[in-house]
């Protein structure tokens, strides 16, 4: 993401926080961030969108920040896991996000709907395998039920709290507690060897969800194929074919996909739309791009 698409979710950022999402216009949006209405239109395709992107920016640098908190570290360190609870959640204070999420929450927007249900499973998944870290294999059949009731307990206890006092200590005194209550409710019921979730609901939500990404690759492929059937038979054909796999299979069998790379190859397919069915392009470059959405590049 360049730096002016950058610096336009930070002002946007800010203007939700002060007028809040819902009374922010996009002539406001342009207003504050001074960019022209085709540069916003450039950058997304609605106030929602923009949003999404605010979202995605953030938490994607939170997760990475608390990940690399553990690095040297135990997994099974419930000191460690404090730490990285502490940074997340201090985190959502500074930039927010809570009155944010909670403004948008019960949105009838399916994207903002699907994105919601996404984070929240991804939340679910995080904590459910970092339990697993902390007390072990032998308590896994209940680690889905301790995962969900403690999001619960630990956002409504970070929020009530931090009410009443305005010191960042706050959070780190109100995670200790729920973390308290965890490790407690975690022994409780294992013991009585209670069980409201399977663990197997895990892997049905991720490919609930995940079934989107797949669509997404199918796509592509698909579109890949088509593209490479519609080059007219020229001397450049082979140049433009092996371009085309090369976009292929940096964006879909790559780790990391270097997005510099497939923008400058995208570019010089453009230049050469003569060459190819124009409408198969169009479509090539924006599930290209929507894939990089995804990963909140």
């Amino acid at each position: 993401m360049n730096d002016r698409k950058l610096n336009v979710l930070s002002l946007a950022h800010e203007l939700f926080i002060e007028k809040g999402f819902q009374a922010t216009s996009i002539q406001d949006i342009l207003d504050y961030t001074g960019i022209s209405k085709g540069t916003f239109y450039n950058y997304f395709s609605s106030k929602n969108e923009l949003l999404i992107a605010i979202f995605k920016t953030t938490y994607n640098k939170m997760e990475q920040e608390r990940d690399e908190l553990l690095l040297g570290k135990s997994p099974a360190s419930i000191e460690a896991f404090t730490i990285q609870l502490e940074h997340q959640m201090m985190m959502n204070q500074k930039n927010k996000l809570a009155a944010l999420f909670e403004e948008v929450l019960f949105s009838d927007d399916p994207e903002i709907k699907q994105f919601i249900r996404e984070g929240q499973i991804r939340q679910i998944q995080w904590f459910y395998k970092r339990f697993i870290d902390l007390f072990g294999e032998e308590k896994q059949p209940y680690l889905l039920d301790i995962s969900i009731m403690f999001i619960g307990i630990l956002h409504q206890t970070v929020k009530y709290y931090s009410m009443l006092h305005e010191s960042s200590s706050s959070v780190s005194k109100a995670v200790n507690y729920s973390i308290a209550r965890m490790i407690k409710m975690t022994e409780e019921v294992s013991n009585a060897d209670d069980q409201l979730f399977s663990p197997s609901l895990i892997d049905n939500w991720l490919q609930t969800y995940g079934h989107q990404d797949e669509i997404l690759r199918n796509e592509l492929m698909e579109v890949c194929t088509n593209l490479i059937d519609s080059i007219h038979p020229t001397e450049e054909h082979d140049s433009l074919q092996k371009l085309i796999e090369f976009i292929q299979d940096e964006v879909l069998h790559t780790k990391r996909p270097r997005k510099f790379l497939i923008e400058s190859a995208l570019f010089t397919l453009k230049s050469k739309e003569n060459q190819l069915d124009k409408n198969d392009l169009d479509i090539f470059q924006t599930l290209v791009m929507k894939y990089f959405e995804k990963l909140g590049e």
